[in-house]
């Protein structure tokens, strides 16, 4: 059977190889003493990495192209910068800021407008987030950047979240078996009658009762239609809290409406 080929940048990626542990580990050593070819065939060894990573994006943006030379950008950084000393694996090291250069590229070539003092809190934010995982080998909680920057919890995810690109108003955001729901089919509809407008007061009262990560959480997963295991990582807490909170925020809405 013939290989499952994809052309990205003139490379063809069913030819790229792929390098085990031991051989990225004796190509680090090489790098450090000054081998020439040490570091292309580090970067080589680990295009699939930055391919995989892109696969995220593959229905959010065009040009994949574009986004491949970025993510190649990420992984040199993650190459000159990694230490064998820290004891964890490359990937591990290298994902971070292989999405991180694609993130950035995205963000600033995204045509929605966003507040300035939101944006500089997202950049600082970034650049935290940055330094962290570079100093430490991890991701700082969401706690501790609002209290370096004196903010809240909700005001940095929110700032995280200004600088994402774009969702289409036909992108499906819940599906159970049976019909989808889209994105356009939470449009409010204009043409409502008096039961369905007090509904939807007493909805409104309801959710501003729910605290402020509640109802991030419900926004994300069936606004945005983010994934729990998605919404997790952004709050930096586990998918069963996720789970649970969301269920909170839920009975709660539906003790409301009763």
């Amino acid at each position: 059977m013939a290989k499952y080929k994809v052309e990205i940048s003139g490379i063809n990626t069913s030819d790229i190889e792929v390098l085990t542990q031991e051989e990225m580990v004796e190509l680090f050593k090489k790098m450090k003493e000054n081998d020439p070819f040490a570091r292309e065939m580090l970067v080589r060894g680990n295009l699939k990495l930055v391919l995989s990573i892109l696969k995220k994006f593959h229905n959010r943006y065009d040009n994949m192209d574009d986004l491949f030379q970025i993510g190649c950008v990420g992984l040199l950084k993650a190459i000159d910068n990694f230490d064998l000393t820290h004891e964890v694996k490359f990937s591990t090291y290298a994902v971070p800021m292989i999405m991180g250069e694609v993130r950035r590229y995205i963000r600033d070539n995204n045509s929605i407008r966003v507040s300035r003092s939101l944006k500089d809190l997202a950049y600082k934010t970034l650049r935290l987030k940055e330094e962290y995982h570079l100093k430490y080998g991890k991701e700082p909680t969401i706690e501790y950047i609002a209290k370096e920057f004196d903010v809240s919890p909700y005001d940095v995810v929110s700032a995280l979240d200004s600088l994402k690109e774009p969702v289409s108003m036909s992108e499906p955001i819940y599906n159970d078996g049976g019909d989808t729901i889209y994105l356009f089919d939470q449009i409010e509809d204009k043409k409502t009658n008096s039961e369905e407008f007090s509904t939807r007061l007493a909805l409104e009262d309801a959710i501003d009762n729910l605290d402020q990560r509640e109802k991030f959480i419900l926004d994300e997963r069936f606004v945005i239609g983010k994934t729990q295991m998605e919404v997790a990582e952004e709050l930096n807490i586990s998918q069963a809290q996720v789970s649970r909170l969301e269920k909170g925020a839920i009975k709660q809405l539906k003790k409301v409406l009763k």
